[in-house]
């Protein structure tokens, strides 16, 4: 025989002697003295110190999963019972998980590298602990080791079996206790996920080679109340594989919350991905707050579905093509929340076909009394005011920015609210909330404004500057049957600043300028004899039938300072008649101080040539004749409330006004300049 031949038959024999001594010793060798070693080694590796508490055994088998020769090369088997894993040591209990037992294959060939290579780990009976405290520190981050041992662990894949959890999170205030059991028969994955697909969803939903084979049901607390929820999971976890998906479905009820999801998530190491179907209800968006960090408005009781795709480690939540609800109005879009920088940001696009003006209340501070006695608040808008008085809740404004696209095709709202409809722009940045754009088709026309609202200052500071054009009279106020014969259009601008944290506080300090033009229109004959008081003239028109009455012009300019309103300009120039009016509205106070003076251009059988006051407050107006020479007012006034009710308060309400051929160009001109704020 040759000598390379008599070499190769000795590489073979030893070989085979390595491998016959290695089984023997691995099958002969008291292994539970090296129990503390092995513990040493892993905790070194997870960065928690790891205890194999019980017997820990080896036998031998083959890797199915191998090719070629590597199939036939057999694997030690380890068999560990009674594992622990530490818990950090702020933590309440001491414990991470406790397995009863954990089984396990050994790559042999990475030891020599210092590699623990375990493709597949399966854990029976798990028991494990999660905690956060207040301060957000939490006992899943483990601190893999890098570089400080020559040891690295690497494990393929988690095969679950049942057991529990126990949740205790400080920060949102949340007790679960979940038990996790095997399912009689294994549910496919695409069997949940199509049942609770949102059909807008363009994409469709995600797909798992897994399917759910455990059912689990959780009991506990949320914030004093109780919390209760049950669904499925399925049973590998994949540790190395970040593509492979874990199924996951959820039914969680947190107090008033109901919170439904089902989908996959994949990288559990990170908390790298989830792809979700995802629906949500409660009374208010602001109640998420708690659980998710969101800061989202007040509003009425909403539901809402849509697909959830987040990749966690990178703090980025997407909400897509969701459908939803609020109160009566539909809406639906897209949201991205991303939890990086100085803040987290919320930004995105939402649509309504139809939106009932009633669930705005409470973004703009108009809560009903209704509402907030359904929320259990004691604040209420007091019965002698008439604006809004519920204070915006700023204190959460710097904690999320915002960058949101709003849109509503159609507003349904009380018939003398003449809103059509809505566009917005909603910037928030470190506590400052603009509007900009903020559309509303209103009677015809139009209205745009540009508002700022700066929460970092107490009281709140407000800034606005507002534009209508082209609102048709005949619709400004449609409950008013006087107004139905109406034409023409109101144009206007306004610079407004303030200070309040309610839209009551705002007005009640603001100062700036408002101008508005009627030109060329025509109103009820009635509505202004009954303004001028031309009582004759309402009884004959009474009989005989109401006319058109031309209106040459109309105007007004009023300037404010600390919340009070003055007039520098406001008539009714008609064909017929003119009106003026003068003095003051207290919006600090909410009182009325106006002076109406009408002049009748033609004959008239029988006026009142006394001004007229407009008083009282703007939830409660007093409207009557100022004192001075007047024949037979006392007879005039009682034929007046038995032919038609005065209706001076309306005058208030009418369209500023001017002379057609002086003054009406006179406040053209102001008009053309850009109106500017008074400084305080």
């Amino acid at each position: 025989m040759a000598l390379a031949g008599r070499i190769l038959i000795w590489i073979v024999v030893a070989i085979a002697v390595l491998l016959i001594a290695a089984v023997l010793f691995i099958a002969l060798f008291n292994w539970n003295s090296v129990r503390p070693w092995m513990g040493q080694k892993l905790s070194s590796s997870v960065g928690r110190p790891v205890a194999i508490n019980g017997d820990l055994t080896v036998g031998w088998e083959r890797n199915p999963d191998a090719g070629g020769l590597a199939h036939w090369v057999p694997w030690p088997r380890f068999t560990a019972r009674d594992i622990s894993v530490a818990n950090p040591g702020w933590a309440r209990r001491p414990r991470f998980a406790t397995v009863q037992q954990v089984r396990f294959s050994l790559s042999p060939v990475p030891l020599l590298w210092h590699n623990i290579d375990i493709p597949s780990l399966k854990l029976i009976g798990p028991a494990v602990d999660i905690e956060r405290d207040k301060e957000g520190r939490n006992n899943w981050t483990f601190s893999f080791a890098k570089g400080s041992s020559p040891w690295k662990l690497h494990i393929g894949e988690i095969a679950l079996d049942a057991g529990t959890i126990t949740v205790d999170d400080a920060k949102l205030a949340l007790h679960l206790d979940i038990n996790v059991q095997p399912l009689r028969k294994a549910i496919p994955f695409d069997e949940v996920v199509r049942s609770s697909a949102n059909p807008r969803s363009s994409t469709p939903p995600p797909h798992s080679r897994q399917a759910y084979y455990f059912a689990w049901t959780a009991n506990g607390t949320w914030r004093g109340a109780s919390a209760r929820g049950s669904g499925k999971v399925g049973s590998v976890l994949a540790l190395s594989d970040k593509s492979m998906p874990f199924p996951i479905e959820a039914d969680l009820r947190l107090r008033d919350l109901h919170i439904a999801l089902a989908g996959t998530l994949t990288d559990p190491v990170h908390l790298g991905g989830l792809d979700l179907n995802l629906e949500m209800s409660g009374n208010s968006m602001s109640h998420l707050y708690a659980l998710t960090g969101v800061n989202l408005p007040t509003t009425a009781p909403f539901t809402t579905h849509g697909r959830m795709i987040a990749r966690m480690h990178e703090g980025i939540f997407k909400y897509e093509n969701f459908d939803g609800r609020v109160g009566h109005s539909d809406l639906h879009g897209s949201m991205t929340y991303t939890n990086t920088g100085p803040r987290p940001k919320l930004a995105g696009t939402i649509a309504s076909n139809v939106l009932d003006f009633s669930d705005l209340a409470p973004l703009i501070g108009a809560d009903s009394n209704a509402a907030k006695a359904r929320r259990g608040e004691a604040q209420k808008q007091p019965a002698d005011k008439a604006l809004p008085v519920e204070t915006f809740d700023t204190a959460r404004w710097s904690r999320m920015d915002a960058d949101v696209t709003f849109s509503s095709k159609r507003i349904v709202r009380k018939a003398a609210l003449p809103i059509q409809d809505l566009s917005t722009h909603i910037m928030m940045d470190d506590g400052v909330l603009t509007l900009d754009p903020l559309k509303l088709g209103v009677a015809g026309g139009g209205l745009a404004a540009n508002i700022t609202l700066d929460g970092q200052k107490n009281p709140m500071r407000g800034k606005a500057k507002l534009s209508v054009r082209h609102v048709q009279l005949k619709k400004l106020f449609p409950t008013v049957d006087l107004m139905h014969t109406s034409l023409g259009q109101i144009n206007g601008d306004a610079v407004l600043t303030g200070e309040g944290n309610s839209v009551a506080g705002l007005l009640g300090t603001s100062d700036g300028e408002v101008k508005l033009l009627v030109d060329n229109g025509q109103v009820s004959k009635l509505l202004l004899e009954e303004a001028g008081l031309n009582i004759a003239n309402i009884i004959a028109i009474k009989f005989l039938g109401d006319e058109p009455e031309k209106i040459n012009c109309a105007a007004a300019d009023m300037t404010a300072k600390n919340g009070v309103w003055r007039s520098q300009l406001f008539f009714i120039d008609a064909a017929t008649m003119r009106i003026d009016v003068d003095g003051s509205i207290d919006l600090g106070s909410e009182k009325l101080d106006l002076v109406i003076h009408p002049h009748s251009k033609g004959m008239r059988i029988l006026s009142l040539r006394s001004p007229l006051f407009l008083r009282g407050t703007l939830k409660h107006p007093d409207a009557g004749v100022e004192k001075g020479p007047l024949l037979a007012r006392g007879a005039g006034a009682a034929v007046l409330g038995t032919v038609a009710a005065p209706i001076a308060a309306l005058a208030a309400m009418i369209v500023p006004s001017q002379d057609k051929q002086n003054a009406c160009i006179g406040v053209l001109q102001a008009i053309r300049q850009p109106a500017k704020t008074p400084m305080k």
